[in-house]
């Protein structure tokens, strides 16, 4: 892959405003998940050397919480500028680490770039207020501070948006950062932390550490200078992460977890509507992504039609590498993932499911599985069960409203949930009783920089984007001020 800007493809993590490599040498050969070919290799930091990006962020900490919001944010808008500019190279260096298809992968660098803009304009609208005094002679009043260093722990799915979402809203609310990336997808995170520094972000501000993960997770979790936790993946490493939050002392904390979203079709939707936005929330990102349409619930008098035109539009889907044109569905992220698909659609196969397209590891060979469709999907089937981070559809049919909310709110996750309907009774009443945090009404476009993204139950803690974004990254101070020759403000038990 021939770069235009090839020093952003970096091999050796950012600390301090350096680029730093293993004290002790070791390293992890990162592939390319198309064909297993190795594409580079990057350091495994040891426990001592996390230590030291946490000390360059405290350091940090100290100076870039005073700046100015108006600095702040042109730095971030400047970082927002460079990542526009380089979006080919970065989305290149994406498909080749993830397997996202290149027109996907560009999608989500100019994704991953609203967050920044989005968060360099927003906070300079991050005040305080004043409170009417109930103290004689008081002036009572709040104003936003940042909460100190962030530690920032991140997916292999969206390797750049997920940082983006997070750092840009810690670093303008005044926080200092220290990014753990997924180890299959370094090269991403360290392709921003060199557009950061060309961005002129001060040294310590913007830290990129990879190390042995739970090693690299406890390392910076149970640092008590580190006072935020934001992590996106899976809800039993979301659970250990607040473990170790809790276990250190309390901070602030951001979980952005599973999901295994219900998709309903009720029986006055547009059936053409329906089957072309269910691909779509299906098979983005190779149906690896915490959103994607999981459990696909459709009214019994469409479920036969929604089965044979939805079965077709799927077997139409071009699979292959990132780098071919017109390509739809990339390969699973790793060996393991690959396993477990074969192991979920076998499952449902043995246990009555009909097999409608697709069904078994693509003629490409490698982790590549064809995109697949699963009839008459049950509880008690794997497919219906799990989050299935794979190209795999599982699809039932119900008779009532009441059946299809129970069905669909009988999950521990409570992330997104998406609905095809035309009576605008029936929408809100399913977007009123679903148990989910985010609801998707006859579309696939759900997210973006102004929402406030997030989930419920066993789905996360906390919002990401929109203003509610900054929750995690800052504090309230109160202050209550008594004027010269007036009653002062005495504390009341």
């Amino acid at each position: 892959m021939m770069l235009g800007h090839p020093i952003l493809f970096k091999s050796l993590c950012y600390v301090d405003g350096r680029w730093v490599h293993s004290e002790s040498a070791a390293s992890v050969a990162v592939q390319n998940p198309a064909d297993q070919s190795v594409i580079g290799h990057v350091p495994m930091l040891d426990a001592s050397q996390i230590k030291a990006a946490v000390d360059a962020a405290h350091r940090a900490f100290e100076t870039w919480r005073w700046v100015p919001q108006q600095e702040r944010s042109a730095v971030l808008l400047r970082w927002h500028e460079l990542i526009l500019r380089h979006q080919h190279d970065l989305a290149g260096i994406l498909s080749l680490e993830q397997g996202k298809p290149l027109a996907e992968a560009r999608g989500e660098i100019a994704y991953a770039a609203s967050f920044v803009e989005w968060f360099a304009n927003e906070a300079k609208r991050l005040t305080g207020r004043t409170i009417p005094s109930h103290i004689e002679g008081a002036h009572l009043g709040t104003m936003m501070e940042p909460v100190g260093v962030a530690a920032l722990i991140t997916p292999w799915n969206f390797p750049v948006a997920m940082i983006t979402r997070k750092a840009a809203a810690a670093i303008a609310a005044g926080c200092t950062t220290v990014i753990k990336p997924a180890h299959e997808t370094p090269f991403s995170a360290l392709a921003l932390a060199q557009l950061a520094e060309e961005a002129g972000f001060p040294a310590g501000v913007f830290n990129v550490v990879l190390g042995e993960p739970q090693m690299a997770m406890d390392t910076l979790v149970r640092d008590t200078r580190v006072r935020a936790v934001s992590f996106t993946g899976s809800t039993r490493v979301g659970g250990l992460v607040a473990r170790a939050a809790a276990e250190s002392g309390i901070k602030k904390l951001a979980l952005e977890l599973g999901g295994n979203a219900p998709f309903i079709v009720t029986e006055d939707a547009d059936l053409d509507q329906a089957v072309r936005i269910a691909v779509g929330a299906k098979f983005q990102t190779s149906g690896q992504d915490c959103c994607a349409a999981n459990r696909i619930f459709v009214a019994a008098p469409l479920y036969e039609r929604f089965v044979a035109q939805y079965s077709e539009a799927v077997t139409r889907l071009k699979v292959g590498p990132a780098f071919e044109a017109q390509v739809d569905v990339g390969p699973l992220m790793h060996q393991a993932a690959f396993d477990a698909t074969v192991a979920r659609v076998e499952d449902a196969r043995a246990k009555g499911a009909r097999i409608t397209a697709g069904g078994k590891p693509h003629a490409l060979g490698g982790w590549f599985f064809e995109p697949t469709v699963v009839a008459d999907a049950q509880p008690g089937m794997r497919i219906y069960d799990e989050e299935n981070f794979a190209p795999t559809s599982a699809i039932s049919s119900f008779q009532t409203l009441d059946e299809v909310v129970a069905l669909a709110n009988d999950t521990e996750y409570g992330l997104a949930a998406y609905v095809c309907a035309q009576r605008i009774d029936t929408i809100f009443q399913l977007v009123r009783r679903l148990d989910f945090a985010m609801v998707s009404v006859n579309g696939v476009k759900f997210t973006g920089a102004p929402i406030p993204f997030g989930g419920m139950k066993a789905s996360g803690l906390g919002r990401e984007g929109g203003a509610e974004g900054f929750e995690p990254f800052v504090e309230t101070k109160y202050f209550c001020l008594g004027n010269l020759g007036l009653p002062l403000c005495t504390a009341v038990a």
